[in-house]
């Protein structure tokens, strides 16, 4: 696909015209402390994986409301007894789970514990979900598709539920005797990428350890944008439900400024690295280079710049970006930051 985007030296400078809603870091404390006011009740059950060198658990622990999420944790069979590895919090791509239990274990032949995350009503794509969206606002007047899931409130829509899940596996992940809970990487593709971001900011001041974000061609940034010139999915969903509910737009972008990564990742505090794929018709560069721009400018001020960030950018890349190539590049971002 040709470029459609704004060109590279405009990508640099580009920040988005999102506000943050003034209470967004109220709504978000209500949020977590609800959340955990559950017993995060981690379980991990060893499973059966086909693999000789990985070693896989069936993970459950409580998310948003206390309801059920699953995952797994993969760790490298040669692992040393009684140490404590480093942990890649992984989170999936739109319409994907977490996939059956030898079907993504990188991060642990890399040699970390891995912990993927299921995400709630999803699974259906390219990877096994097995976690249900038990919300009741699950059921109610939406768009096909999770993007407009309960935009009718900011306390009922969907990505409410997700990033507190989200938050959630981190503490899960950091509660495994072989983890190292001071050593925690977030990352993600597309929709995972997003979650990263996301979770990148809420951990800020409510949540020690995470060390790395790891945002891949991240989706859920710069909606406002997104929504004007992405034709292709899943941003067209909202541009959707908006062409039969004429009279919601501001209402529906109010209740998206409380989820915006641009918004969440102005908290984060985490070294980065993201990556952008400038023919990507489904986050669109300005949108990465929004969130980009914006990450960790909240936490800049006269004690520090903020945290370090780097952007990697496949010019002639669609929404697949990087790939196995961006993968290299996050190890080794890993190794010089945990050295």
């Amino acid at each position: 696909m040709p470029l459609f985007d704004l060109p590279l030296s405009q990508l640099r400078s580009y920040i988005s015209d999102v506000t943050m809603p003034d209470d967004l870091r109220e709504f978000w404390d209500a949020t977590i402390r609800d959340a955990r006011a559950y017993p995060l009740n981690a379980r991990f059950e060893p499973v059966e994986n086909y693999l000789s060198v990985i070693d896989t658990f069936d993970v459950t622990f409580a998310g948003y409301g206390g309801e059920p999420i699953k995952g797994w944790l993969h760790l490298p069979a040669t692992r040393d007894s009684g140490s404590r590895l480093p942990v890649v919090v992984q989170y999936v791509g739109y319409s994907g789970g977490r996939g059956l239990a030898n079907q993504e274990t990188g991060w642990a032949q890399a040699g970390y514990a891995h912990f993927i995350m299921d995400t709630r009503g999803q699974g259906y794509g390219f990877a096994l979900g097995e976690t249900a969206d038990l919300h009741p606002s699950a059921g109610g007047v939406g768009y096909a598709g999770f993007m407009t899931r309960g935009v009718g409130s900011r306390e009922d829509y969907y990505y409410r539920r997700v990033y507190t899940d989200a938050f959630r596996a981190v503490e899960a992940a950091q509660s495994h005797p072989e983890v190292d809970p001071a050593r925690v990487v977030l990352a993600g593709g597309s929709q995972g990428g997003g979650i990263v971001v996301a979770v990148s900011g809420l951990v800020a001041g409510r949540l020690d350890g995470v060390v790395a974000a790891l945002p891949d061609v991240p989706f859920l940034q710069d909606f406002t944008r997104a929504i004007d010139i992405t034709p292709r999915g899943p941003y067209p969903e909202i541009a959707a439900f908006l062409a039969r509910h004429r009279d919601r737009y501001e209402q529906v972008v109010d209740v998206l400024r409380y989820f915006d990564g641009v918004n969440l990742g102005r908290w984060a505090t985490a070294p980065t690295l993201y990556s952008a794929a400038l023919s990507d018709d489904i986050c669109p560069p300005s949108t990465v280079f929004a969130s980009f721009n914006a990450y960790g400018s909240g936490t800049s001020d006269a004690s520090g710049p903020g945290p370090t960030k780097e952007i990697e950018v496949y010019r002639f890349n669609n929404h697949e970006g990087g790939q196995e190539h961006h993968w290299i590049k996050q190890v080794l971002f890993l190794r010089r930051l945990l050295a």
